[in-house]
Order: C-alpha cells, then sequence, then structure tokens
C-alpha cells in the first residue's frame, strides 16, 4: 500500500492555509490524515478557534474510514440519520459527517490518507483541501 509522504503533508497544509489565506477565508485548522487514520500533519491558524482541529480531524477521519468524502456521508446521513449517530458515538465524537474533507488518492486511485478542515463555510473547507491535493499532483474524491 502506498503512503502519503510526510513531505507531501506538509505541502498539502502549506497550499491549503495559502489558499485560504488568499481567499479570505476565515482562520482555518487543517488535518491531514494517513491511510490507518493516523495524524501525518496538522495546523491551526492564528485565530482559529478552539474547536477547529477537532471538527476538522472528525472530518477527516470520518472520510477516511467510510472512504468517500465528508460531502458524500453528510448526503448519507440525511437519509439514515440513526446509523450516523452511532457512528459518531462508536467513534467517540471522532466522526462528523460534513462538508469540509476528502480523500487522498494517487496517480492509480489508491487512497493515500484524508485531508479535512475547519474554519470556513463546508464549502470553503473542501475547496482549500481539494485545491491543495490537486496543487501536489494528488487526486481526490
Amino acid at each position: 500500500m502506498n503512503a502519503i509522504t510526510i513531505e507531501q503533508a506538509t505541502q498539502l497544509l502549506n497550499v491549503a492555509m495559502s489558499k485560504a489565506r488568499s481567499s479570505g477565508f476565515k482562520s482555518m485548522g487543517i488535518v491531514v490524515l494517513d491511510a490507518s487514520g493516523n495524524i501525518k500533519a496538522c495546523a491551526i491558524e492564528d485565530g482559529a478557534s478552539m474547536f477547529r482541529f477537532d471538527i476538522a480531524k472528525a472530518k477527516a477521519w470520518g472520510a477516511m474510514g467510510m472512504g468517500v468524502s465528508s460531502r458524500a456521508l453528510g448526503q448519507r446521513a440525511k437519509d439514515n440519520p440513526n446509523f450516523f449517530v452511532s457512528l459518531a458515538a462508536t467513534a467517540g465524537g471522532n466522526f462528523l459527517p460534513q462538508t469540509g474533507a476528502v480523500i487522498i488518492k494517487d496517480s492509480d486511485g489508491q487512497a493515500l490518507g484524508s485531508m479535512g478542515a475547519s474554519g470556513g463555510t463546508g464549502d470553503e473547507d473542501e475547496e482549500i483541501c481539494t485545491f491543495a491535493i490537486e496543487s501536489i499532483g494528488l487526486k481526490w474524491a
């Protein structure tokens, strides 16, 4: 199995933070997880609320665990809310099906990890993740 490198994770953080700043988004918390859901890299901008990291991590962790973007999880949760409440409880609160996290894939489509952000709207959070992933030559889902 391929793994996301620390260099890639650091690049993702830097590009995402730069994109957030140039877009005028609020202060962000961003996390990159490996394919096992472990933190590979994270950053919390000055001025970000104390919840930013936990929210970004829970979005990314849920996406990695379920193999789809947190946007897709949010849509699924609408149709089956009890199941998703159970998942969140089982995960000890580390599961958040809200837009802002995506799966990071290599050129062969293999999952390397996930990336989540919190600070802006869900669409803004997702935008900085997908922009960063594409910018360093990886794919997302």
